[in-house]
């Protein structure tokens, strides 16, 4: 393992020999002068002495090579001389080339990285495109959502509507960072919008129960309306639905107004009520306590009261409300009465406009009241206080027109020949066969019978519909009529007595009479007629004697010739009429 380091050292005294100044620096690691140094070990003495020699004839002969060499090639390096100054100019050109490139180097990496940048986005969109080209069946289908929501609510099936608008809400909360789903979303809640509007105005058409059913099944399945909210829609819409079918009922018939006003309210308002029976069921929170309440714009109220509120919103009877605050049997009621009440003002205003027959509509009426009872909202008992009215205005008109009549008959009356045509002698007939004809001594004086036939007439169209109520009524009504014919007559002796003869007097005093004796007491015959005692005495509860005591439906005869009493006869004995009649009364009542 020292060899190679005793061989370096042997080599560097020879090289020290021949080169005493120095190795050059041309020679300094050279592999070719180990290898001469080696094989200078290797000679003999002999040979190291004729080493110098050898190598001097080399040299020499090198030179000459090299002489000759020049010589002959010459142009060759001439060339290649000017190639190497040729090459070297070229070198500073590719240099200053090279700097100029180094310069423009990082302008041209960050284009690269924005073409690098480019080509990615480049290469993600035609990604993108080709997803799309694959997808592009269902991106259409999702792109048309809107269109084909807007065909299905116009063509009614609002089933596959409300799978596309609940299809588009899961769209929309997964992919709503998307501007096109965003957009569609906004679409199809707006079809949404007009879904709900068009299912509510349906509710304001003419609809069956199943019909109604489905349409409110929808509303639920759209949580637009809270239960309560819904309950409120539901009774607008029909309630809107129903007033809209009552206004277009012609008006120029009372008699017809009032017929189509029944049988329309009567048919229409039982399906109304069925459907909210069907829709919702009175059951559901009947078990609920006051805590349940839920809020309804900012009031608590409780699902099952919202027919209630309708009710007091709209009715004006307060004794009603009343009823319906108590509870009769259930919330159905409640629907009624404002529809009711809206029939009620119907008909009212119609019977005042006049109707053929009232008796008809009476009986309709009571016919269609009777049939609410069925729901528990028979409303006979306030349709009666209107026709008692209107009974009462027709027979105060009429009864009217005919003190008007009286007043213009008496103007014209003289009692100038007048003479007795027909007996004063008053027949004594039991009183169940007394009849009802008036009395012929009317015949002698035309203004008493033109009164009576007026009287009559008002009496006989009262007696087909006479309502019992009306019995004090119509007592005064006449009471105050005969009153007047009383005071008409007096007046009339007042103006003439100066100019009556003999003859005159005496047809004066037997107009007296024949008011006194025979109209007064035929006009309370008939009274009777029309409102039989014994039919008061059952419904008020008293008997005979206290309904004459208490004068209900007896004239005050008294009152009534109370001008005339010192023009009458001395035979009128109106008291004694009365007491005539006791008698037979008491003993009724035995």
């Amino acid at each position: 393992m020292e060899f190679p380091d005793k061989m370096d050292l042997e080599n560097e005294r020879v090289l020290k020999l021949i080169f005493p100044e120095g190795v050059p620096d041309n020679l300094r690691g050279n592999p070719e002068l180990d290898n001469y140094l080696a094989k200078l070990g290797t000679c003999k003495v002999d040979q190291l002495k004729k080493e110098q020699t050898r190598l001097a004839d080399e040299a020499r002969s090198i030179l000459e090579q090299t002489q000759d060499l020049a010589i002959s090639n010459y142009k060759t390096f001439i060339t290649t001389a000017e190639n190497s100054r040729s090459i070297f100019s070229e070198f500073l050109h590719t240099e200053e080339q090279l700097a100029i490139l180094v310069g423009q180097l990082p302008s041209l990496s960050e284009r690269c990285e924005g073409f690098l940048k480019d080509s990615a986005e480049l290469s993600e969109q035609r990604r993108l495109n080709s997803i799309t080209l694959q997808k592009n069946a269902q991106l259409l289908e999702v792109l048309e959502l809107p269109q084909l929501m807007e065909r299905c609510i116009r063509e009614g099936r609002y089933e596959e509507a409300l799978e596309l608008a609940a299809y588009a809400t899961r769209l929309g909360q997964h992919q709503g960072h998307i501007p096109v789903v965003k957009s569609i979303v906004r679409s199809v809640e707006a079809l949404w919008h007009t879904m709900l509007v068009q299912l509510v105005a349906q509710l304001r058409s003419d609809l069956q129960l199943p019909k109604c059913l489905q349409i409110v099944g929808y509303l639920r399945r759209m949580q637009a309306f809270g239960d309560n909210e819904l309950r409120l829609k539901f009774l607008q819409a029909r309630d809107a639905w129903l007033a809209s079918c009552l206004e277009a009922i012609p008006t120029g018939d009372a008699q017809q107004h009032l017929n189509k006003t029944i049988e329309i309210t009567r048919i229409n308002l039982f399906n109304i009520i069925t459907q909210y029976r069907a829709i919702f069921p009175e059951d559901e929170n009947a078990g609920r306590s006051q805590a349940s309440l839920k809020p309804l714009q900012g009031v608590s109220c409780n699902g099952d009261r919202l027919f209630q509120a309708w009710l007091h919103n709209k009715v004006g009877f307060f004794p009603i409300f009343i009823l319906i605050t108590h509870g009769v049997k259930g919330l159905i009621p409640k629907l009624c009465f404002p529809q009711i009440n809206a029939f009620l003002v119907t008909l009212e205003r119609d019977l005042q406009a006049g109707v053929g027959s009232l008796e008809t509509v009476l009986g309709q009426c009571m016919y269609f009241g009777l049939s609410f009872s069925r729901v528990g909202a028979d409303f006979r008992a306030l349709m009666a206080p209107i026709f008692v009215n209107v009974i009462r205005r027709r027979f105060e008109t009429s009864v009217q027109q005919v003190n008007d009549q009286f007043d213009r008959e008496l103007e014209r009356f003289t009692l100038i020949n007048k003479v007795a045509m027909h007996s004063h002698a008053r027949k004594q007939v039991d009183p169940e066969q007394e009849s009802f004809a008036p009395p012929e001594t009317l015949l002698d004086f035309y203004p008493l019978a033109a009164l009576c036939n007026g009287y009559l007439t008002a009496l006989n169209e009262l007696r087909l519909c006479a309502p019992l109520a009306m019995a004090t009524d119509v007592t005064r009504c006449l009471q105050r009529s005969l009153q007047l014919a009383a005071q008409r007559v007096l007046a009339f002796y007042r103006q003439e007595q100066q100019a009556f003869a003999g003859s005159e007097r005496e047809a004066f005093a037997r107009l007296c009479s024949c008011l006194a004796y025979d109209l007064v007491p035929y006009m309370q015959r008939c009274i009777h007629g029309v409102f039989p005692p014994q039919s008061l005495t059952v419904h008020l509860g008293i008997s005979l004697l206290q309904l004459e005591q208490q004068e209900l439906t007896y004239l005050q005869q008294t009152r009534i010739l109370e001008p005339l009493k010192h023009l009458l006869p001395t035979k009128v004995l109106v008291q004694s009429q009365l007491q005539e009649t006791k008698p037979s009364l008491v003993a009724a009542e035995g």
